[in-house]
């Protein structure tokens, strides 16, 4: 399986929404707050295409890599879940140090809230990062979709109606 950065930001968040996501149940394309982040990452730093590359590796997609100094740029709309976000930075630089690629260092981006934070990768994360790696595996291969959370990240998530709108009897 290739483990992609999505699928490690939503092991962070939410073990069903990894499941629904990774097994073809895909609900990014419906969410306005999806469009807002991606809207976010094309404009605000329109200068960044010139001087830095949208790097593309083994199922992960960073948005802005220096090669150069090494420092991954990962832009996001809001830091409501910024433990998923550092740890989506973490497991970039992990592949890439997987690759050969060493000393590389992450930078997370919050333009909204003109707020950034540095991210860098331990030996203890590379293990927790192998831990997470074998329990994804698990997860998406399992036969059955894992429970609702019932959190309030639910509401503004893209799956929301999927897993919260019942069924007519």
């Amino acid at each position: 399986m290739n483990i992609t950065g999505t699928h490690f930001n939503y092991y962070q968040v939410c073990k069903r929404k990894l499941w629904l996501f990774a097994n073809g149940l895909n609900m990014e394309h419906t969410s306005d707050l999806v469009y807002d982040g991606k809207l976010i990452q094309e404009t605000t730093y329109p200068q960044r295409s010139e001087r830095y590359e949208e790097l593309e590796m083994g199922g992960i997609k960073i948005d802005f890599f220096d090669a150069r100094n090494k420092v991954i740029h990962e832009i996001k709309r809001s830091n409501k879940i910024e433990r998923a976000h550092e740890w989506q930075v973490k497991y970039y630089i992990y592949v890439l140090e997987q690759t050969g690629i060493e000393g590389v260092s992450g930078i997370l981006e919050y333009p909204t809230l003109r707020h950034t934070a540095r991210v860098t990768l331990s030996d203890n994360d590379s293990a927790k990062i192998q831990k997470m790696e074998r329990e994804i595996e698990q997860i998406v291969e399992s036969e059955t979709c894992p429970p609702v959370i019932n959190a309030r990240i639910c509401k503004s998530c893209s799956y929301y109606e999927f897993c919260y709108v019942k069924e007519e009897e």
